[in-house]
């Protein structure tokens, strides 16, 4: 173990050969996390362009978006137990435009967001009951994915409107897991515009997310673009946009 000088402060480190990482050891983690990116980025004359956080390290977020002007590529939020209302929304208005970004963690009881959504290309949130239609509405994604949301039929059917109408125009792939739902009332009105398809179909996303579509039903925006409304058995209603694409999300 040796002693190097970091941000003014001599701190311990050692070399972890076997995965190829530097350890460092500092009474205050919080300000040690800080200082370490503060050193790398001016080192190397780099911006942070991807972080993983939870509760504990969430103020990492904060200082990365103060110090830089570059907006964050990457963003995974993680976290056992309840965050904040106020984390919540720091993330959502104050993270700006990105490539990614998932939230794994249990949020605020009756939190709600009532701004715009920022332009997330791959949105994945794990507890999306606070999500609401009117968030729906204002999203603009390529990859869209909200687990346990409580969206209604006519939630979900204002949606796909909103996309024939040519909302959401960066869309691929919409997976909304809602518990019970009923794709004819999801297609409520749309029914002159369906196609109903029986076979199964392969489909994966920008991102790498593979769905089988079985027996979906296959809608078209006015501009001749297709997408396939199916429900899986998994109870999550999927909207697949065609043709499939690939993206260098990396």
């Amino acid at each position: 173990m040796e002693n190097v000088k970091m941000g003014g402060q001599h701190v311990r480190v050692e070399m972890d050969h076997l995965n190829g990482y530097i350890m460092s050891y500092w009474e205050n983690t919080t300000e040690g996390s800080k200082v370490i990116t503060d050193y790398v980025t001016n080192l190397f004359n780099i911006d942070v362009s991807d972080i993983w956080a939870s509760k504990q390290s969430f103020h990492i977020i904060q200082h990365v978006i103060s110090r830089q002007k570059t907006p964050l590529k990457n963003v995974s939020y993680s976290d056992s137990s309840a965050t904040s209302s106020e984390e919540m929304t720091y993330i959502l208005k104050y993270c700006g435009s990105m490539s990614r970004l998932s939230m794994h963690l249990k949020p605020p009881q009756n939190f709600r967001f009532t701004e715009k959504f920022p332009k997330i290309d791959c949105l994945d949130i794990s507890d999306g009951e606070w999500v609401t239609s009117d968030n729906l509405l204002s999203m603009d994604g390529i990859d869209i994915h909200l687990d346990n949301a409580k969206l209604s039929y006519s939630d979900l059917n204002v949606f796909l409107k909103h996309w024939l109408s040519g909302g959401c125009p960066r869309l691929k792939l919409f997976c909304a897991r809602t518990g019970s739902v009923d794709i004819l009332q999801v297609l409520d009105g749309l029914i002159h515009n369906a196609v109903f398809v029986e076979n199964s179909r392969e489909y994966t996303s920008p991102f790498g997310y593979s769905r089988i579509l079985s027996f979906g039903v296959d809608v078209r925006r006015v501009d001749g673009v297709t997408a396939t409304v199916c429900l899986q058995e998994t109870g999550i209603l999927v909207i697949a946009v065609w043709p499939e694409a690939t993206y260098n999300y990396n």
